[in-house]
């Protein structure tokens, strides 16, 4: 419960934790940052990882100036995050195949988020790897998905480039352009709040239609 707490309190207050972070290590930030996104999106077992929100304090601490960080450099840098993360996803899909359907659910597996993402890409094929982007759970299991269904590698890249650079740039860019207003960066934290509560709402949806069914 204790680390639950802990992991609960920097998701909630991720623009002060980040924000020490970039103090204590500078320009190490981008490092640490592109490991966060990569894992984020590259192991299937991780999809808890903040992904949005932590775009967006990082585009809005780098327009404060914070530790020297460049927005293009960042773009950049977690960019090549999320494309080299997805490529690990995918090729993890290919290798496993479709038995890893037959996994039971545990503390590091989402049975009934991996087969709802499944239904998805068979509805809506590459473009699945655009949309889930911006959806937690779906983002870390759409490449996956994606390996296990034997999309072609040349047809994944174009789609994984196009979802990573759509979403990268627009939350850091959303982050950049609205850092700077004193209304957030007084209130960040409940910004926080509020793209994670926004994010959730079409998991929460399809949770709602599946208990209904």
């Amino acid at each position: 419960m204790e680390y639950l707490a802990q992991f609960v309190d920097i998701l909630l207050h991720l623009d002060k934790h980040l924000a020490l972070l970039v103090q204590q290590y500078g320009l190490w930030i981008y490092g640490i940052l592109f490991f966060i996104v990569f894992a984020e999106t590259g192991f299937v077992v991780t999809p808890f990882l903040p992904g949005d929100s932590l775009l967006f304090v990082a585009g809005a601490l780098a327009a404060l100036g914070e530790g020297g960080m460049d927005i293009f450099v960042l773009i950049g840098i977690l960019t090549a995050a999320a494309v080299t993360g997805n490529t690990l996803n995918y090729q993890i899909g290919r290798f496993l195949g479709p038995k890893v359907f037959h996994w039971e659910n545990s503390r590091f597996f989402n049975r009934e988020a991996l087969i709802k993402t499944h239904a998805f890409y068979e509805k809506h094929g590459g473009k699945t790897l655009v949309i889930s982007r911006f959806l937690p759970l779906f983002r870390t299991f759409a490449p996956f998905v994606a390996g296990i269904g034997s999309m072609s590698y040349a047809r994944f890249t174009l789609f994984n480039l196009i979802g990573a650079l759509a979403w990268v740039v627009s939350l850091c860019l959303a982050g950049f352009w609205l850092g700077n207003f004193p209304w957030v960066k007084a209130n960040l934290s409940l910004i926080i709040v509020g793209i994670i509560l926004f994010s959730l709402i079409p998991v929460g949806i399809g949770y709602v239609k599946s208990k209904a069914a």
